[in-house]
């Protein structure tokens, strides 16, 4: 078990010191999170034991949203004076996600059919 940890956050450790050292505009984990990815692709998969541990990790997935909630607790005043520019974030962010994720999937839905209509 400690071993898959290890290489879970030797992933985000790798992914954090390249965003640091190369000042990408992108997190750290995201990065180490496409590292972990390219390994499993280059080994062919998961081995039982990283998928199991991974499988028990995601389980208990809820528990790391703690953190979060209590930092939005303790900044409620400021999310009470900003409320208006997050909702509005919020609500262009869903519409443009809706919106690039229905062109996708229509493009993608066409490219399968063999650009046969009505598929």
């Amino acid at each position: 078990m400690l071993r898959y940890l290890t290489i879970l956050l030797v992933c985000q450790l790798v992914g954090e010191t390249i965003v640091t050292g190369v000042q990408l505009p992108v997190p750290g984990p995201v990065l180490g999170m496409a590292i972990l990815f390219l390994g499993l692709v280059l080994y062919r998969g998961a081995t039982p034991g990283l998928d199991g541990f991974s499988r028990g990790l995601l389980q208990h997935l809820g528990l790391l949203f703690v953190p979060a909630g209590v930092g939005v607790v303790l900044h409620l005043q400021l999310l009470a004076e900003a409320w208006l520019p997050i909702a509005g974030a919020l609500l262009f962010g869903t519409a443009v996600t809706i919106v690039v994720t229905g062109w996708l999937m229509q493009r993608l839905a066409r490219s399968t059919s063999g650009g046969v209509p009505g598929r």
